[in-house]
């Protein structure tokens, strides 16, 4: 799908991809948001870690409009150790019951909702994002965060409910 060019398809493919995946949670039980699958990542780990991709988005928004330093992904990691971050996340969400979970990323997408929502066009696509110190504008940040991730999240579901079986 292409990347959305406006606020109101940014709106659109949000709510579409969320409704995608939020089907998908509803039809998921504990025992199996628990299986681990490839590289040791369970459905709640995929979860957990697009709630938490959210929050990151938020913050540096947060940071940039206020002029502080945005760290990417995030303070003290470089992208090039993503892997070892998103390792570290699954540790730090391990305690973490899968209602726990979607109700973190129910409530974080909610956040994003609010965010897009309460942006204007302008404020999400007319210029970069402050302080990312590259081309990207906000929205195309949030349709990462968001629809992107959901996206990714409902084919990696769909492929563990169908190894399953």
């Amino acid at each position: 799908m292409a990347a959305a060019a406006c606020k109101s398809e940014l709106v659109a493919v949000t709510e579409m991809e969320y409704q995608k995946l939020e089907g998908l949670l509803n039809s998921v039980t504990s025992a199996q948001a628990n299986e681990k699958h490839d590289d040791d990542t369970s459905i709640k780990d995929v979860i957990g870690h697009r709630a938490h991709w959210i929050s990151l988005f938020l913050g540096w928004y947060q940071d940039g409009m206020a002029g502080k330093e945005v760290y990417f992904p995030a303070k003290g990691h470089k992208w090039s150790e993503l892997k070892e971050y998103n390792r570290q996340l699954r540790i730090e969400q391990s305690s973490m019951q899968w209602e726990e979970v979607v109700s973190l990323f129910r409530k974080n997408h909610k956040k994003l909702h609010n965010f897009i929502n309460n942006h204007s066009n302008g404020d999400l696509y007319a210029s970069p994002m402050k302080g990312a110190n590259n081309n990207w504008t906000a929205g195309r940040f949030a349709e990462a965060a968001g629809p992107s991730h959901y996206r990714s999240a409902s084919k990696f579901i769909r492929a563990c409910l169908k190894q399953s079986r």
